[in-house]
């Protein structure tokens, strides 16, 4: 027997039914490693070029870029300084008002490097406590800030006000109006010699020295006082010397007389407009009036008494009226005092329009002292509860100019006493409107019947 070495047993190929099939898993697999092997690697691309690419304002200057935050709605418009440092320096080169509670953000210069063209600066604080609000050009949206911690709850002293005053005026050359208190002499000069441009002051807690710097600002028009009656004949005499282009003055607890108010009258040749609120003026003051030759409208608010009397300067100027006058507005005023409600009439006797909103005492014999305005075409009657129908027709029954008439919430005016003679008069005003209490059905009417709408077809809006 011979030992021959086995032979291998020959393999026969794999017949493909036998061939065992690939899953999809593997299919996947090996396609996409395949299409990654054979593409070429993606290019690099420096870090500096895609950040240029992704902000694509940074092509557009800042002119261009200003005018399209703009257009923005005004409710949008105060998050896009939360953009970049880039948007954030021209937002604030839009805002223009500004009322500032964090006086340190003031003292510090990083209001004025934050807003820089800002004409509108609100300083004052009420009750210690400050607020801040910003706005923009021609818009009225309010952005608020919190910027008030406990120790900014006590109120500023002279000092502190003083050196915030500088800090503005460094950097607001533009500054158009300013309201601020507890300012002094100097603080107020440095903002005059800085703010030429300055037309419009709201000064808080002032004295007949603090006036003296208010005589500084030489394009002054506007300006409001509240002195707590620590403003005399003095200081509206200082006033009147430096304040000549005066158009519109508002005395707010402030003291005084017939000579502070004759010196405006002579000084201020362009006055307009007059408001007195709480005042606490000295007896005659009234007669300064006639010295206003200018004076268009007169206002007083919240008055408990008009005068005290006749007194030395009255009694000499009751022959002198305003002659330009125009507008007599008297809201929440004392009027019991018939002889000293009969002399302002007849200094007033001029205005063409005339208004009672919640006054005192303002019944039937009152009101017929008002037939001294011979040439009144507006008359507006409201919380007049003492004034009756009678008493309003014996009035305005005299007035053959008078072409609109409002009576609101004055219960004592019924309609079942209207006369023909007052009906008659409904009937030729332009405009009426009647409400003088809730139960009122004659004002339901109107507006059916065309009572005072004479002219509308004239005048109506297209």
């Amino acid at each position: 027997m011979s030992f021959l070495p086995k032979k291998k047993k020959e393999t026969s190929p794999v017949s493909p039914l036998n061939r065992r099939r690939a899953s999809w898993s593997e299919l996947w697999v090996n396609h996409h490693t395949h299409h990654l092997l054979s593409s070429p690697p993606p290019p690099q691309i420096p870090k500096s070029d895609s950040c240029q690419k992704t902000d694509l304002t940074l092509l557009l200057p800042d002119l261009t870029l200003l005018a399209i935050i703009s257009k923005v709605p005004s409710p949008h418009r105060k998050t896009l300084s939360l953009v970049c440092q880039r948007w954030l320096r021209l937002h604030g080169g839009l805002v223009r008002t500004v009322k500032v509670s964090d006086w340190r953000f003031l003292e510090s210069g990083r209001l004025v490097t934050r807003f820089p063209n800002l004409d509108n600066v609100d300083l004052v604080t009420v009750g210690g406590l400050v607020s801040f609000t910003v706005g923009g050009v021609g818009s009225s949206y309010y952005q608020s800030l919190s910027f008030i911690e406990e120790e900014e709850r006590l109120s500023l002293s002279v000092d502190e006000v003083d050196r915030g005053l500088r800090a503005l005026a460094s950097g607001c050359s533009n500054l158009r109006r300013l309201a601020v208190g507890n300012a002094s002499e100097l603080g107020l000069l440095s903002v005059a010699e800085a703010c030429t441009r300055l037309q419009e002051l709201e000064l808080h807690n002032c004295s007949d020295s603090v006036l003296l710097g208010v005589g500084a600002f030489e394009n002054l028009q506007i300006l409001r006082l509240v002195g707590s009656g620590l403003v005399s004949d003095i200081g509206l005499m200082i006033l009147a010397q430096g304040c000549r282009r005066l158009v519109k003055l508002e005395l707010v607890g402030c003291g005084g007389g017939f000579d502070g108010v004759r010196e405006i009258g002579e000084c201020c040749q362009m006055l307009e407009e007059f408001a007195v609120c709480d005042h606490k003026m000295e007896a005659g003051w009234v007669g300064g009036l006639g010295y206003c030759e200018n004076l268009k409208t007169l206002k007083l608010v919240s008055c408990k008494k008009i005068d005290h009397g006749l007194g030395l300067g009255l009694g000499e100027c009751l022959s002198r009226s305003c002659p330009a006058l125009e507008r007599l507005h008297l809201e929440k005023c004392q009027l019991r005092d018939k002889s000293t409600v009969k002399d302002l009439f007849k200094m007033c006797e001029a205005a063409r329009e005339v208004v009672f909103q919640d006054c005192w005492g303002l019944d039937d014999d009152i009101f017929n002292l008002a037939m001294a305005f011979g040439r009144v075409k507006l008359l507006y009657l409201e919380g007049c509860s003492l004034l009756t129908t009678s008493g309003l027709e014996s009035v305005i029954l005299h007035w053959h100019e008078l072409e609109h008439l409002k009576v609101v919430s004055c219960k004592n005016v019924k309609d079942s006493e209207i006369s023909p003679l007052l009906s008659a008069l409904f009937s030729d005003l332009v405009e009426l409107q009647w409400r003088p209490d809730t139960r009122s059905h004659l004002w339901l009417n109107l507006t059916d019947s065309g009572i005072g709408n004479r002219g509308g077809k004239f005048f109506k809006k297209t």
